[in-house]
C-alpha cells in the first residue's frame, strides 16, 4: 500500500471513529446496558436522555469509603468503614405485617458491631461465617455497644459500594444510588478512551488541565481527592470559559462600532423629578445620574437596573422615558404580564399626562380595531410611550422613532427577545430591570453584556414585612391569624409549589388546596385559585378581581411572583417553603407590604434538617434581598438561581458561581484575551472553542 493510500485510509478511519463516537454520545439512554424502558423513564426525570447526558450528570457530593477503621476507633454519629467477620447467624424478626427486622453481629480484633436492616429478608443468605466483609454506615455508640443501621456492604475484595471514594448523585424516587451509579459507570466504560477533547491544546497545556476523557472518569469515580480536584478544575474551567466567551461575543454585538442616539442635555430629568408627589431616594437619584450620562452619550445604553422588590425601579424607568420623549423619540416599556403592563400605564399617565406625553397600552387581549388604531398611531408618531407585553415583539409593531426600550423583570425575557424589539429602532438605548437581587460581582459576570446600576435602598415609608417560619403542626394558628386579618378587611395570598398532585413530592397542589380551604377552612370567605396553566385572560380576570377586593384569599403558584400591586393584601402564606429558593421566597414575599397596613409572611415548611432551618432563619432575620441572594447561593448553590429560566443561559452542570468565584475571575481574563485576539473565534486554534459556545448557546449568540 502506497503512503498516500495509507494517509487516505487513516483520515477515513479517524472520520468514521469520530462519527461513531458522536453517534454513541447521542445514543438513547434506554439502550445502555442495564437500563431498558422502565429505568429510562426514571432517568428521563433527571434530564438524562442520551449517553452524553449520562456522563455529564455529575455527583452532588462524595463519601470517602476508602479507609477502614477499627471498631474500637469508631465515634458516635460518624459515618465509617469497617472490615469485620460475622460472629452470629443472621436473624429475622417480624414486628408487624410488611415489616421485618434483620440483625447480625460481626467483629474485628478490637470489638463487636451489631447491624440492623429493615425489610431485606434476602440478607439471611448473604453473609457467611468465617469470611470478611466491609460495612459502611452511620455509627451509633452507647458505652461499649456499637451499632450500624442499614449499612451498605461488600465482600472484602469488592469495591461496588465501599473501598473507594463513592459519588452521591441527585436522584429520584425508585432510582436508588447504587443503580444510578452502576448505570453511569457502564456509560463511562462504554466511552473509555474515546471522548474527544473539546478545548484547544494550547489552553490544556498552558493551564495544566486534565484531558477531557480522564476528567470525566475522575469526576465520577476519583482515585483520590487530588484526582477529583484536577477533574473538577478542568470541567469548571471549560463551563465558565464557554459562558464568558458567549457573553463577550454578545457584548460585542451591542457595542462594536455602533453609534447610538445622543439625547439632548436640554431635556432635564429634574423637570419631572421636581413635580413628583414624593421624594426619590439617594439610590434612585444616583441611578438616574448614571442613566442620564448614558443617554447623553453617543453609544447605545445597555444597562441593567437591579433593585429589590419595592425599591422604585418603575419611577426610574418613567423618568428615563420622559427624557427620551422630550428629545423627540418614542419609548417602549415591555412587561411580563398584561395586568402589570396595565398597572404601569396607570402610573405613567398619572405623572406624565400633565407634560402632554401620550401613553398607550398594547397587549394581546385588546380588540382588533383598537389594536390597528394603536399600531397606526405608533407608526405615525402620535404615541410617545407604548407599554405592552410580548405583543410588542410582533412584526406589525412599527415605531416612527424608537429611542428607548425598557424590559421589566429581565428573567422573563431572553436575550433574543430583547434584540427583536431593539431592532425596531436605530440602535435605541436599552434599560433592563430586575427585582431578583444578585451580588454585584456575580451580576457583572452573568450580565456580561450589560452595565449595571443598583438601587440598594428602599423608600422610607416601606414597612418591614414581619416573617415567621412555622412547621405544619401550626396550621390551626395560621388559619386563625388569616381569619382575623381578613375580618379586619385585609386580603391574603396562599402560595404552593405545584399545580397538580405528585406522588413523589410531599406537596399539595393548587386545586387540592383550594378545594380544602373553600369547603373546610374558609367557608365564609371568597376563595379563588390561580396557576400558570390557566389561559392569560383567566389569570388577568382573577387578578383584577383580587385587586378590586372581591376575593379574600388567592391560592396560587409562583405565577404571582411577578404580578400586580394589591395594597390591601397584607398576608402571604407559603406552603412547603423548603421547596423554594430563598431568592424566590423573597420575591414572593414582596407581593405584600405594598400598602399602609402592617404585612406578614408565614413560611410553612416540612423537614427538620439543619440546612432547612438555616434557610428559614435567613428569611426571618432579614428583608434585604442582596443579603438573601448571597445566602441562597451559599446554602443552595447557584442551580435554579442562575438557571436558564432566569438568565437565558444554560444551567451550570458543575460550576458554582459562589464557590468558584476565583476561577471565574481568572477565566474572565482568559476569555477577554481570546476575544481580543480572535473576536469571532475564526482561527484554527479556536475552532474547538467556537464549537462549545455554539453547542451550549446555539442561535442565542451570534459570534
Amino acid at each position: 500500500m502506497q503512503t498516500i493510500d495509507i494517509i487516505i485510509f487513516l483520515v477515513y478511519y479517524k472520520k468514521k471513529c469520530l462519527e461513531e463516537l458522536m453517534s454513541n454520545l447521542d445514543k438513547n439512554i434506554q439502550y445502555i446496558k442495564g437500563v431498558g424502558e422502565a429505568r429510562a423513564k426514571l432517568l428521563n426525570k433527571l434530564g438524562i436522555f442520551t449517553l452524553k447526558d449520562l456522563i455529564t450528570y455529575y455527583p452532588r457530593t462524595y463519601e470517602d469509603r476508602s479507609v477502614p477503621k477499627k471498631i474500637e476507633e469508631l465515634v458516635d454519629g460518624e459515618e465509617a468503614l469497617i472490615e469485620v467477620m460475622p460472629v452470629t447467624r443472621v436473624s429475622e424478626v417480624r414486628i408487624r405485617r410488611n415489616m421485618t427486622i434483620i440483625k447480625m453481629s460481626a467483629r474485628d480484633d478490637t470489638g463487636v458491631c451489631q447491624f440492623t436492616w429493615f425489610n431485606q429478608p434476602y440478607l439471611r443468605q448473604m453473609f457467611k461465617p468465617g469470611e470478611y466483609y466491609k460495612f459502611y454506615g452511620k455509627v451509633s455508640k452507647k458505652g461499649s455497644k456499637v451499632e450500624m443501621n442499614s449499612p451498605v456492604y461488600d465482600k472484602l475484595e469488592d469495591t461496588k459500594n465501599t473501598g473507594r471514594i463513592i459519588p452521591i448523585y441527585p436522584t429520584t424516587y425508585k432510582l436508588p444510588q447504587t443503580t444510578l451509579r452502576r448505570v453511569i459507570e457502564t456509560g463511562i466504560h462504554e466511552l473509555e478512551g474515546s471522548i474527544e477533547e473539546t478545548l484547544p491544546e494550547y489552553l490544556v497545556s498552558e493551564y495544566k488541565l486534565l484531558d477531557l476523557d480522564r476528567a470525566v472518569n475522575q469526576i465520577h469515580f476519583p482515585n483520590s481527592f487530588d484526582d477529583f480536584n484536577l477533574a473538577k478544575k478542568r470541567l469548571v474551567f471549560e463551563e465558565l470559559l464557554s459562558m464568558q466567551l458567549a457573553l463577550l461575543a454578545l457584548k460585542n454585538q451591542y457595542t462594536k462600532d455602533v453609534k447610538g442616539i445622543k439625547f439632548s442635555k436640554n431635556a432635564k430629568m429634574s423637570d419631572v423629578i421636581n413635580k413628583l408627589p414624593f421624594s426619590l431616594t439617594k439610590a434612585q437619584l444616583r441611578v438616574l445620574e448614571e442613566i442620564d450620562k448614558d443617554m447623553e452619550s453617543d453609544k447605545p445604553m445597555n444597562r441593567l437596573l437591579q433593585g429589590d422588590v419595592g425599591s422604585g425601579k418603575t419611577i426610574v424607568a418613567l423618568i428615563a422615558a420622559y427624557k427620551c420623549v422630550k428629545c423627540g423619540y418614542q419609548a417602549a416599556i415591555m412587561a411580563p404580564t398584561a395586568i402589570l403592563a396595565s398597572q404601569h400605564l396607570e402610573s405613567f399617565n398619572e405623572i406624565l399626562s400633565s407634560f402632554g406625553i401620550r401613553c398607550e397600552l398594547l397587549i394581546s387581549g385588546i380588540t382588533k380595531k383598537k389594536k390597528e388604531d394603536i399600531l397606526q398611531r405608533l407608526e405615525n408618531g402620535d404615541i410617545d410611550i407604548v407599554i405592552g407585553t410580548h405583543a410588542l415583539l410582533e412584526d406589525n409593531v412599527v415605531f416612527k422613532n424608537l429611542g428607548l426600550v425598557v424590559t421589566d423583570e429581565q428573567h422573563r425575557f431572553g436575550v433574543r427577545q430583547r434584540s427583536v424589539i431593539t431592532e425596531k429602532g436605530d440602535n435605541p438605548d436599552v434599560l433592563v430591570m430586575t427585582a431578583t437581587p444578585i451580588p454585584r460581582t456575580l451580576a457583572l459576570i452573568l450580565y456580561g453584556d450589560l452595565d449595571i446600576s443598583i438601587i440598594d435602598e428602599l423608600p422610607p415609608n416601606r414597612k418591614k414585612i414581619e416573617t415567621f417560619a412555622v412547621t405544619k403542626g401550626m396550621d390551626d394558628r395560621v388559619n386563625a391569624f388569616l381569619k382575623k386579618n381578613i375580618d379586619e378587611g385585609r386580603q391574603a395570598y396562599i402560595v404552593c409549589p405545584l399545580v397538580e398532585e405528585s406522588e413523589e413530592i410531599n406537596a399539595k397542589s393548587v386545586m387540592e388546596l383550594a378545594e380544602h380551604y373553600k369547603n373546610k377552612v374558609f367557608t365564609e370567605y371568597k376563595v379563588e385559585y390561580l396557576h400558570g396553566k390557566m389561559k392569560p385572560k383567566e389569570k388577568d380576570a382573577i387578578m383584577e378581581e383580587f385587586k378590586n377586593g372581591n376575593i379574600d384569599i388567592l391560592i396560587s403558584t409562583t405565577v404571582i411572583e411577578v404580578g400586580v400591586n394589591v395594597p390591601n393584601s397584607s398576608i402571604m402564606v407559603v406552603e412547603n417553603a423548603e421547596r423554594f429558593g430563598l431568592a424566590q421566597l423573597h420575591q414572593l414575599r414582596g407581593r405584600v407590604g405594598r400598602g399602609e397596613y402592617q404585612s406578614y409572611c408565614i413560611l410553612k415548611y416540612n423537614g427538620n434538617s439543619e440546612i432547612i432551618k438555616k434557610r428559614m432563619k435567613v428569611m426571618t432575620d432579614t428583608n434585604d434581598g442582596f443579603v438573601i441572594s448571597e445566602k441562597d447561593m451559599e446554602l443552595r448553590g447557584t442551580g435554579e438561581f442562575f438557571g436558564t429560566r432566569q438568565h437565558g443561559i444554560p444551567e451550570f452542570k458543575i460550576a458554582n458561581l459562589f464557590e468558584d468565584i476565583v476561577t471565574l475571575k481568572s477565566v474572565q481574563a482568559i476569555a477577554n484575551k481570546i476575544i481580543e485576539d480572535d473576536p469571532k473565534l475564526e482561527k484554527d486554534k479556536n475552532k474547538l472553542l467556537r464549537n462549545i459556545v455554539d453547542e451550549k448557546f446555539g442561535n442565542r449568540i451570534e459570534i
